[in-house]
């Protein structure tokens, strides 16, 4: 492969001149790397918030264009994790004009940290594990515990008991036990994680602000027609501010690509889960007075 680039570029400044020139496209920056390419911030690779173009480098070089694999890269219209207030549509199932809100920048604009997200879904995972398994020993298996033989005289291994591990029907040696799985995480490190997952779907653009999740009917077709509506959505996440409309339940609890959750309980893990986030205004509001709120010690 090394043999045809230079061949390639031996041709090409013999038949062109030295003016043509094509640039290197600037890598992504090494902090942003890690976050558009993510898993499980950005599974489906849309990014509305971005613009591709191509940046010239100071060090040019002479490359064949049919040789270059991505001529441009994606680069992101604002930087991400200034705490800035955002501005963004509000409207509805019926994608009617609703207003514009203000996003909080230290709720929804905070530096991605994908180590900060590590620690809260492990320990949401962790916590939410039953921990209910359990095997029998040797003394609560059922069973004799009479000696199966006399200890000598008959040449064959001493044992006290039939019940041991090494017998069928025997105890399980070093078994599990009913336990806790739970691990320890900061009140202020779960909050900053709930912050990232916000900010990262902001960021994506994947962050949706309804004026309110009313539906006219409790129909499945009617919620399909909706999201097929949306673009570019997968999987849809819709987070309202108060109780859940029993419509909305039933429309959606037949959709396995479409999930509803109370404001009390959206969380990382299921942000990360979907790759559309559909909030309320109520959501939101509220969202942002609990992020605001002081944490008890």
């Amino acid at each position: 492969m090394r043999n045809l680039i230079r061949a390639a570029t031996a041709l090409l400044r013999q038949s062109q001149p030295q003016s043509r020139r094509l640039a290197v496209p600037a890598p992504i920056e090494p902090r942003l790397a890690p976050f558009l390419l993510s898993k499980h911030l950005s599974p489906f690779g849309s990014f509305r918030s971005y613009t591709t173009t191509l940046e010239p480098h100071e060090s040019e070089v002479l490359i064949p264009p049919e040789l270059l694999s991505s001529p441009s890269v994606l680069t992101p219209d604002r930087e991400i994790g200034q705490y800035a207030d955002l501005v963004t549509r509000v409207t509805n199932f019926q994608n009617e004009d609703k207003g514009f809100m203000v996003l909080a920048g230290d709720v929804f604009d905070v530096p991605l940290r994908t180590d900060i997200i590590h620690r809260v879904v492990k320990w949401q995972l962790a916590k939410r594990r039953q921990g209910t398994h359990s095997t029998k020993t040797r003394t609560t298996v059922s069973g004799t515990g009479r000696k199966p033989w006399n200890q000598k005289g008959t040449g064959r291994a001493r044992h006290g008991s039939l019940r041991g591990p090494q017998f069928r029907g025997g105890a399980a040696a070093h078994g599990p036990h009913p336990r806790s799985h739970a691990i320890k995480c900061q009140k202020k490190v779960r909050r900053l994680g709930l912050k990232v997952a916000l900010s990262a779907r902001t960021a994506e653009g994947k962050l949706v602000v309804f004026e309110d999740l009313d539906l006219p009917t409790h129909k499945t077709k009617s919620i399909v027609s909706y999201v097929s509506q949306m673009e570019d959505v997968k999987k849809v996440l819709l987070v309202d501010g108060g109780p859940l409309d029993d419509k909305l339940k039933l429309a959606t609890r037949n959709l396995h690509y479409v999930n509803v959750l109370p404001i009390i309980g959206l969380n990382v893990y299921s942000i990360l889960q979907h790759d559309t986030l559909v909030m309320t205004r109520d959501a939101v509001n509220r969202i942002v007075e609990r992020m605001h709120t002081p944490i008890n010690r």
